[in-house]
């Protein structure tokens, strides 16, 4: 049938920068209670891609080395150059990221600011049109800003991810109408990224057409982080299912889902 094979799931991949991924789920590894607990966590979520701070991806580190806790051969592990302050300092990350042998792929986060951790977009402009000159697979972290999205784009990067709202605060879809400029205009994937604290948030960002989104602090801080990272899973793959079904355009004004005429002798 048409509907069967429209909604495919083994068809509908997820690409960047030509590598395919069934997972439209990304998560970070930051704030769990334990990495044993990190690791059940991501396995759970099905994601395929996992973030990984490079303070924490160190030898040696105080709170143990993550890598020694995920599987290469199942997940793409994305460094990122979280703490950076300005363009110099994550283009030294990630030359340090790839000098240590993790990867040409790098997450690009530039956040000046300690209280808000919002991304300095001129700065992330910069340091991405370095990267990419460099040869590294970027996918920088953004303000909901289409016009920054288009000119990242343009220099090269592999994806654009627009905040849902701030780090770690839950709140959800605040960008919701800038995003869906971005994802009208998007040459390459949208990954929402941040602030998402709930499976319907990521429900609902699918829903709008974002190939992916990236979650950490609504899965880690959770009662129960396994749980709720398969919890993401599910609401992933529902949006994504809503999405491509074809999601139905709201009314202003109400309509019977059955005709009222010929009923109890009505015209």
């Amino acid at each position: 049938m048409k509907g069967e094979t429209r909604l495919a799931d083994a068809t509908d991949l997820l690409v960047i920068a030509g590598r395919s991924f069934r997972s439209r789920l990304l998560i970070g590894t930051g704030k769990f209670p334990s990495l044993e607990c990190m690791a059940k966590a991501v396995e759970a979520s099905g994601s395929e891609i996992v973030t990984v701070s490079l303070r924490r991806a160190e030898k040696g580190a105080a709170s143990g080395n993550i890598l020694d806790h995920l599987d290469p051969s199942r997940v793409l592990i994305l460094p990122n150059t979280s703490g950076a302050r300005d363009a110099e300092e994550a283009i030294r990350l990630a030359r340090l990221s790839r000098a240590g042998g993790l990867s040409d792929w790098i997450k690009l986060e530039v956040t000046p600011h300690p209280m808000h951790l919002l991304p300095d977009s001129m700065e992330t402009l910069k340091a991405a049109e370095a990267l990419v000159k460099e040869g590294f697979v970027v996918l920088p972290y953004i303000q909901a800003d289409p016009v920054l999205a288009r000119r990242l784009a343009e220099a090269g990067t592999a994806t654009v991810m627009p905040l849902g709202s701030p780090i770690g605060s839950n709140r959800g879809l605040r960008t919701g109408d800038a995003i869906r400029l971005i994802i009208e205009e998007a040459t390459v994937p949208v990954v929402v990224d941040a602030g998402l604290g709930a499976p319907s948030h990521a429900a609902a960002a699918l829903e709008m057409g974002a190939d992916a989104v990236l979650v950490n602090t609504a899965i880690a801080t959770a009662e129960d982080p396994v749980a709720m990272a398969e919890a993401f899973r599910l609401g992933v793959e529902a949006g994504r299912r809503a999405f491509r079904a074809g999601v139905p355009s709201e009314k202003d004004r109400a309509e019977a889902s059955s005709p009222l005429t010929g009923f109890l002798g009505r015209p």
